[in-house]
C-alpha cells in the first residue's frame, strides 16, 4: 500500500534531518527513518566514526530503534526512508527484517546494493527510488567535497 508522493516527501525530510545530525557529527551524511500506519517508529544515521563500527549505518541504526518500537524482529508493512541507496549489507538486513517498503533519495553507483545483489530484499518488499533526490545527493556530494580537500 503505497503512501503517496507527498508522505514520501514528508518522510524523506525526516530522513534528511537525521542525514543532517550524522554531519554535525562528522559522519557521511545518510539518514534513515522507518515508518508504520503514518508513525515514526525507528531513526538513525551514520554512526561508524563515532562508534568505530563498520555496521553502524543510517540502516542498521534505524531497524534497531524500530524492532525495540515495536518489540519484535519483523517490520512487514513498514516503510524505511533512507536518503541513499542501501548497500548490500543494509539490504541483508532490511530482507531478514521482511521490511513493505524501501524507499531511497539517491542512488549509490559505487557501493549501492543493486550493483552487487538486486535480488537481495525481501520477494515482497517494494523498493523506489528518486525521491527528493537532488537534495539527498548534494548533502552527500558537498560533505565528499570539503573532506577531499
Amino acid at each position: 500500500m503505497a503512501m503517496g508522493f507527498e508522505n514520501d516527501e514528508k518522510y524523506m525530510r525526516e530522513a534528511l534531518e537525521e542525514a543532517m545530525k550524522a554531519l554535525e557529527e562528522d559522519e557521511v551524511p545518510i539518514g534513515a527513518v522507518i515508518v508504520s500506519s503514518n508513525r515514526i517508529i525507528g531513526r538513525g544515521h551514520n554512526l561508524v566514526e563515532s562508534l568505530m563500527d563498520v555496521t553502524a549505518h543510517a540502516e542498521m541504526q534505524a531497524l534497531t530503534a524500530a524492532t525495540e518500537t515495536i518489540g519484535g524482529k519483523y517490520l512487514t508493512g513498514c516503510t524505511l526512508y533512507v536518503t541513499v541507496e542501501p548497500c548490500p549489507m543494509c539490504a541483508g538486513a532490511i530482507a531478514w527484517s521482511q521490511l513493505g517498503r524501501v524507499v531511497y533519495g539517491t542512488q549509490d553507483p559505487k557501493r549501492g546494493f543493486h550493483l552487487y545483489t538486486p535480488n537481495l530484499m525481501h520477494p515482497k518488499c517494494r523498493v523506489e527510488g528518486g525521491v527528493l533526490e537532488k537534495e539527498c545527493s548534494e548533502l552527500l556530494s558537498e560533505f565528499f567535497k570539503k573532506t577531499r580537500l
